[in-house]
């Protein structure tokens, strides 16, 4: 089972998803904002299910002090509403610390060579992928035990 990662921002969400062993992230794909939340969270529901993931973690935009800010707070509403369309799948979802993850990411893209609206493109997915890529780190071995994989 796969971990899928998630960066939630105003006008797209990037996407990233883990291997079945828990140990890479990759950049998945962006879901641009509809206007309708609800929409949004579905499509992220099919990318989740079309996936095989178990568990989605958000990426929780904390201040540079580690506090939660109006952007965290947005965030945090916007998982408990996630949590609805997911839940019912089987899928837990939970929130890591992202700070940092979209200028790392931007550093990368733009050190290979992306530039512009290329890198506009890519960029939010590839968040997404720094931030899973920082939780598969902490969580090792337990990542795999943690979707019932029986280890990593």
């Amino acid at each position: 089972m796969r971990v899928v990662g998630v960066d939630l921002g105003e006008r797209r969400v990037g996407v990233a998803v883990s291997d079945g062993g828990g140990v890479l992230a990759s950049p998945w794909c962006t879901i641009e904002r509809s206007g309708d939340a609800g929409a949004d969270h579905r499509a992220l529901g099919h990318v989740v299910r079309d996936v095989g993931a178990g568990l989605v973690v958000v990426g929780l935009p904390l201040s540079l002090d580690g506090r939660r800010g109006p952007a965290a707070r947005a965030v945090e509403d916007e998982v408990r509403a996630l949590e609805g369309v997911l839940a019912p799948m089987g899928v837990a979802v939970e929130v890591f610390d992202e700070r940092f993850t979209t200028v790392s990411a931007a550093r990368s893209l733009a050190a290979s060579g992306h530039r512009g609206r290329d890198r506009r493109g890519r960029i939010d997915k590839a968040a997404a992928a720094v931030m899973l890529q920082a939780w598969l780190d902490a969580h090792g071995a337990t990542a795999g035990e943690r979707r019932g994989t029986g280890g990593g």
